[in-house]
C-alpha cells in the first residue's frame, strides 16, 4: 500500500523531512535552566538588599539589579539558541552553569548573613543550583547532543 499524501517510502506522513524534532529532554532542560535563572537572580537581589555596605545603599541596589539583569538578558538568549538547536549556547550555558554552582557553593560557605537573608539565599541557590545540573545532565544526553547540529 503507498504512503499516505505523497509521503516518500519510510518516511511518516506529516514529518518534515528536515531539522529533527527538538528532544523531550532539551525542552525539560530549557525549563529548568528558566527556573533557575529566577531563583538565582532573587537569590543574588534579596542578598543586594540585606548587604551591609559601607556605601551608599541605593547605588548597590541599583548596579546589582543591573548586573543581575544584564545577566539575566544574556542566558535567557543563550537558553532561546539552545532550543533552536546552537552547539555552541549549550556550551556556554554548561561552562556558566559549572561556574554559577560553583559561586553559589562558595558563597554560602563562605559569607555569614543575618538569618532571614542566609535562609532566602540557601534556599535559591541550593534549588537553583541542583535545577543547573539537572539541566547540563539533560542536554548532554545522546537524544540531545544529536539534536545540536549547529
Amino acid at each position: 500500500m503507498p504512503p499516505p499524501t505523497g509521503a516518500p517510502a519510510g518516511k511518516p506522513a506529516g514529518k518534515p523531512a528536515g531539522k529533527p524534532q527538538r528532544p523531550v529532554d532539551v525542552d525539560t532542560g530549557f525549563w529548568l535552566w528558566l527556573t533557575a535563572l529566577v531563583l538565582l537572580l532573587i537569590g543574588q537581589v534579596a542578598d543586594a538588599f540585606t548587604a551591609p555596605t559601607p556605601v551608599d545603599r541605593t547605588l548597590t541596589i541599583v548596579v546589582t539589579a543591573f548586573v543581575a539583569l544584564t545577566v539575566g538578558v544574556v542566558v535567557a538568549s543563550l537558553m532561546f539558541l539552545l532550543r533552536s538547536g546552537y552547539r555552541w549556547s549549550r556550551t556556554l550555558l554548561t561552562a556558566g552553569g559549572l561556574v554559577s554552582i560553583f559561586y553559589t557553593v562558595m558563597s554560602l560557605l563562605g559569607i555569614v548573613r543575618p538569618p532571614v537573608p542566609a535562609v532566602i539565599f540557601a534556599v535559591t541557590g541550593i534549588v537553583g543550583s541542583v535545577l543547573i545540573g539537572g539541566g547540563i545532565f539533560l542536554l548532554h544526553r545522546p537524544d540531545s547532543h544529536k539534536f545540536f547540529d549547529r
